[in-house]
C-alpha cells in the first residue's frame, strides 16, 4: 500500500467567506488547474486559513467560490495520524469487489454548516494529483481521511455529500441546517459563529 506522507500546508493566507450549497459553483464540475503560479499558491493559503477558521478537516476551492480543481486538507487517518496536503486535479481510486468495505458514519460539510447525517462511503481511498507547485502527490486514506479525500474530490466534480444520501435523510439534513443557520453569518468564518465570540 502506498504511504501518505504529509505535505506542508501553505500559510499566511486570508480567511474567506464559505460558499453555501445551492450556489451554482457548488454543483458543477470545476476547471482543471493549469497554471501553478503565485496566484494559485495564494489561493491555497487562503483555503488553508479558511479551513482552520471554520474548524474543518478539508476545503475545496468552490467552497470559497473559486472554479478550480484544488482542495486542501488536514485530517486524521484511522490510526489518528494527521495527514496534510494540497491536491490539484485529483484522480480518486476506490476499492472494488471483495476489497470494498463500507463505513457508515456521520458526515458534514462546511458549506452546509452545523448539519450532520450518516453517509455510507468506502473505508479506503487513494488519491493522486499534483500540489500547488505542480509536483506529483499521492495520498492513501483510511478512517476519517478516506471520507475526507472522497468528500473533497466530490466537491471538485460538483457533488455535495447530500447527493449521496437517500431523499429522507437529505430532508432531515436540510432541516437540521435550517435550525442552526442563524448561528452562521453570511460571511462565516470571517465573522465567527454567533455564540462563539467569547
Amino acid at each position: 500500500m502506498p504511504n501518505s506522507a504529509s505535505r506542508p500546508l501553505p500559510s499566511g493566507g486570508s480567511i474567506r467567506p464559505i460558499t453555501r450549497w445551492g450556489t451554482p459553483v457548488m454543483h458543477q464540475e470545476l476547471k482543471d488547474v493549469t497554471a501553478f503560479d503565485d496566484s494559485l499558491r495564494a489561493l491555497a493559503a487562503d483555503m488553508v486559513a479558511t479551513m482552520y477558521a471554520a474548524s474543518g478537516v478539508g476545503l475545496a476551492a468552490n467552497q470559497i467560490g473559486v472554479d478550480l480543481k484544488i482542495f486542501v486538507f488536514d485530517c486524521p487517518d484511522a490510526d489518528g495520524r494527521h495527514v496534510t496536503g494540497v491536491v490539484c486535479n485529483p484522480v480518486l481510486t476506490l476499492p472494488e469487489g471483495r476489497e470494498r468495505q463500507l463505513d457508515e458514519e456521520n458526515e458534514g460539510c462546511l458549506s452546509l454548516p452545523g448539519a450532520f447525517i450518516e453517509c455510507t462511503r468506502p473505508d479506503y481511498a487513494h488519491v493522486t494529483g499534483v500540489d500547488e507547485n505542480g509536483q506529483p502527490v499521492e495520498f492513501v486514506g483510511t478512517g476519517l481521511l478516506a471520507r475526507c479525500l472522497q468528500h473533497e474530490t466530490d466537491h471538485l466534480f460538483g457533488t455535495v455529500f447530500g447527493d449521496r444520501v437517500a431523499d429522507r435523510a437529505r430532508k432531515k439534513l436540510y432541516k437540521r441546517h435550517r435550525e442552526l443557520a442563524d448561528r452562521y453569518p453570511d460571511d462565516w468564518p470571517v465573522s465567527p459563529t454567533i455564540g462563539d465570540e467569547d
